[in-house]
């Protein structure tokens, strides 16, 4: 299966950044091809709402990181979407990307793409997800794209925390699971 790993971390050993690569690691144990797009490294414009994409038919106006994309997303079988929770949203980085989406709104819509979330925060609280729960939910029932699985990990502020936490075997057997 073509997967292409969608990182809206700016940390590279973070949280996140745990749980992506052991998924990784498990997917590639039973021979998926893996892509991975850095959104924190990379230069993504946020949607400025202009409808040049749908005006003109040549795409998005900014020319810069999504170009990088693109290919990657069209291709995908699975898009997995990592993201640290912040203020009970993702990441100001992964949701550039997402409303970059827009430019070829219509021709994803049309793939039936799978989708698996990995997520983590500090907070313990049981409802600390439910914001993102619900715009992931959303925005794959409106991408008609089906989420298959997920590791929503809380309570893990370092990395410590979370090497020491089940959340990772958790990503890992999601990724063998393919």
């Amino acid at each position: 299966m073509n997967i292409l790993v969608i990182n809206g971390s700016p940390h590279v050993k973070g949280t996140s950044a745990l749980l992506m690569e052991e998924f990784i690691r498990g997917a590639q144990e039973k021979g998926h091809e893996i892509h991975v797009f850095h959104a924190a490294r990379e230069d993504v414009h946020p949607c400025i709402a202009c409808d040049t994409c749908r005006k003109t038919g040549n795409g998005c106006v900014f020319k810069d990181g999504m170009e990088k994309l693109n290919p990657m997303l069209a291709d995908a079988e699975l898009v997995v979407f990592v993201t640290p929770l912040y203020y009970f949203g993702m990441s100001a980085q992964i949701k550039a990307v997402f409303d970059r989406f827009y430019a070829n709104n219509t021709a994803l819509r049309e793939q039936q793409k799978k989708t698996i979330v990995l997520a983590t925060c500090g907070d313990t609280e049981d409802w600390t997800f439910d914001a993102l729960k619900h715009h992931f939910e959303d925005a794959f029932r409106y991408m008609r794209w089906t989420c298959i699985g997920s590791v929503y990990a809380l309570g893990m502020y370092v990395r410590e925390d979370i090497e020491q936490s089940d959340y990772p075997r958790e990503a890992y057997e999601l990724g063998r699971s393919l």
